[in-house]
């Protein structure tokens, strides 16, 4: 039977945490703008997937885990913060202008590749281990049914997949993108100084 205001509970804690702005965010807004469209959902399927990891160690306890071995979190908090500041370098060393777009100039890795990257971006998210470590596994209840523990995962995959699926596709419209294919320099230097700013904040926090 499932425990439908643990569900609940659940869903109002993260519906506040995934809308916050951060690595995940920029990260599929680039895509978004830069990619096929089909790239940049994909890319939010790698999101969506680590979610789901993330939720599931929450669920069965990552926060005492953590508690118990402190250094193991702040290895995974750095090594982290180390893959955002080397990703949002990356943007500001490789941005120039001209058009990135699949469909217009250059072709991209692909799907596979796309998916890869949403994986890496969020596993090595330091907002995200923080959030799922301390408040979502706080929000969720320890020795909840299976259907409980499925539930909260479907909750956990259809808001993150409706938000970080609604920017993809808003932005990777096609006059969104004719207008980043002249500002690509900018916003690719943008982008990374913001993921790497994230990344630096996260390390010494």
């Amino acid at each position: 039977m499932i425990d439908f205001s643990a569900v609940a509970a659940v869903f109002s804690v993260y519906i506040a945490g995934v809308v916050i702005p951060g690595p995940n965010f920029v990260a599929v807004v680039h895509k978004a703008v830069s990619a096929k469209r089909a790239d940049a959902l994909a890319l939010v399927a790698g999101i969506v997937a680590v979610n789901l990891f993330w939720a599931s160690c929450a669920i069965l306890g990552i926060g005492m885990v953590f508690a118990v071995f402190p250094w193991l979190a702040i290895s995974v908090k750095l090594a982290g913060a180390a893959y955002l500041v080397w990703f949002g370098l990356k943007l500001i060393v490789s941005a120039r202008p001209g058009p990135v777009r699949a469909d217009q100039a250059t072709p991209t890795r692909g799907a596979r590749s796309a998916f890869l990257q949403g994986v890496a971006t969020n596993i090595a998210n330091p907002k995200s281990i923080a959030f799922y470590a301390a408040v979502f596994s706080s929000a969720a209840p320890t020795h909840v049914s299976a259907p409980t523990f499925f539930a909260m995962l479907a909750t956990v995959a259809a808001t993150s997949t409706c938000w970080y699926g609604a920017v993809a596709l808003v932005l990777s419209h096609a006059a969104i993108a004719t207008a980043y294919a002249g500002a690509r320099a900018w916003i690719d230097r943008t982008c990374g100084i913001v993921i790497v700013a994230l990344g630096i904040r996260q390390a010494l926090r």
